[in-house]
């Protein structure tokens, strides 16, 4: 494993910077059709997607989302208006609030889910071998 001066394993951040770039350059397509099919703006997708895997406080959203927490309370506002969440006291701790979808939040994160999004062109043309392998390694990082 290859070690970088800090320590840490500097062959995994450098995959980890490619894989990034790469997704990152090749998610505008998609991107702009969740936009236009939502009417959303891409931070509240962003946000249902992630309350999408379990209710979150607006701290959490805000930790998640990467932003800070007036933002984040602005976007929950909006998305609550929309009625796309509701908030609710946390069972675990009363004096905390969990935000989490309603059935027409959950409807809008089917509709992203079920956007079409092609496989970039490069990965596309890999081999079938070389996919299944890539499938194999992202299983096993997605069950960590």
């Amino acid at each position: 494993m290859q070690r970088n001066q800090q320590g840490d394993n500097a062959l995994a951040d450098a995959v980890w910077r490619d894989l990034s770039r790469f997704v990152f350059d090749n998610r505008d397509t998609w991107r702009r059709a969740v936009v236009d099919q939502t009417g959303l703006p891409f931070s509240r997708i962003r946000i249902l997607k992630r309350l999408a895997r379990s209710p979150l406080t607006v701290k959490e959203v805000a930790h998640s989302a990467t932003i800070d927490a007036p933002a984040a309370t602005v976007a929950v506002n909006d998305l609550e208006e929309r009625g796309l969440v509701v908030r609710e006291i946390d069972p675990a701790n009363r004096r905390s609030k969990l935000v989490s979808l309603t059935e027409a939040g959950r409807a809008v994160v089917a509709g992203i889910d079920a956007a079409d999004d092609p496989a970039p062109e490069q990965l596309a043309a890999l081999a079938d071998d070389d996919l299944k392998a890539l499938r194999v390694i992202l299983d096993r990082i997605a069950r960590r």
